[in-house]
């Protein structure tokens, strides 16, 4: 993946109290690997992930631990030292901070993330 393959939208599209209509975000999502944050809850924020197929690249946070659900699609999580998690629809993980990981999307797959607000979306 090379950087202009990411694209992280990290303004919350919506606030508390809104409805949030997310299949006008997965269907403008113009970069193999989009990310858009949805909303923020407390200090943590809640993304929205739509990756076509293919690799991110090893990346960590230093500080904070990452979660994903995997809405639709498949997701292959690799962790340095550890075996890799596949992930299909409804299921989830969370990668612990400091860990070095790798996403690689299965298939085109829709991701729902959150981490802390402080996060840097490609790893420290």
């Amino acid at each position: 993946m090379t950087g202009s393959d990411h694209h992280a939208e990290l303004a919350p599209l919506f606030a508390t109290l809104q409805r949030m209509d997310l299949q006008p975000v997965i269907d403008r999502a113009d970069h193999p690997w989009f990310n858009q944050t949805l909303v923020q809850v407390g200090d943590v924020l809640v993304r929205l992930g739509v990756f076509q197929p293919g690799t991110f690249h090893w990346h960590q946070h230093d500080e904070q631990d990452e979660f994903f659900l995997v809405l639709d699609g498949r997701l292959r999580i690799d962790l340095d030292g550890h075996d890799p998690v596949d992930l299909g629809p409804w299921q989830a993980f969370s990668v612990p901070a400091g860990l070095r990981h790798c996403p690689t999307a299965v298939v085109a797959s829709t991701v729902l993330m959150m981490e802390r607000a402080d996060v840097v979306p490609a790893g420290d």
